[in-house]
């Protein structure tokens, strides 16, 4: 897992006008907590913290004000919902060794057995418990000539050493839905009467 260095300040002003300064100055306002520390008000490097955010659950080294080096990982990210830029990151404070649990993204690979079946993620995350400065990017899990009904279990996703599952072990990650056979065939019928017509 990579980390990624960001240059933090401590923030004295709070509330609306503030984070929009903070905003105006592209920076994005934001909270460190954990370990039962005090919250540290931050502001984080905009772009920087965007670029960051695309890995989930992304190992962040923070230098504090020059002074402080802190290891975080991003708990809550707030976007505006239209522009999509970022508001407000709630930043959870980590330690090398340490066990978290997180949510990581599931991968599926591989083709389903042929007759137009659909996948279903029952789970696009599955939450596990890692070492915070090993947590995988992503789990991949092979649905190759999977049929209808057919389903993925969390005890099923092969993990890395050292990850752990942190849900039951017979939650359904994915499922194989059958096609609605009905529906394309009408839809079939429809387009051989149109080529007919023409």
């Amino acid at each position: 897992m990579s980390e990624v260095k960001i240059a933090a300040e401590t923030r004295t002003e709070f509330g609306k006008g503030a984070a929009r300064r903070i905003r105006r100055d592209n920076k994005v306002p934001g909270v460190l907590y954990g370990h039962g520390s005090d919250p540290l008000h931050l502001t984080f490097p905009g772009h920087d913290l965007l670029l960051a955010l695309r890995t989930p659950n992304v190992l962040i080294a923070l230098d504090i004000d020059g002074k402080s080096n802190e290891l975080a990982i991003p708990k809550s990210v707030q976007r505006d919902p239209i522009k999509g830029f970022l508001e407000h990151v709630d930043l959870l404070l980590v330690k090398r060794g340490e066990k978290v649990t997180v949510e990581v993204p599931v991968h599926a690979e591989g083709e389903l057995a042929p007759g137009g079946n659909l996948l279903e993620h029952v789970l696009s995350a599955l939450p596990v418990e890692a070492e915070a400065t090993h947590i995988p990017e992503a789990l991949t899990v092979s649905i190759e000539g999977l049929e209808a009904g057919a389903s993925v279990l969390a005890k099923d996703v092969a993990l890395p050493s050292g990850v752990t599952l942190a849900v039951d072990e017979d939650a359904v990650v994915l499922q194989v839905l059958a096609a609605q056979a009905e529906e394309a065939a009408e839809g079939e019928g429809e387009g051989e009467e149109a080529a007919a017509e023409a």
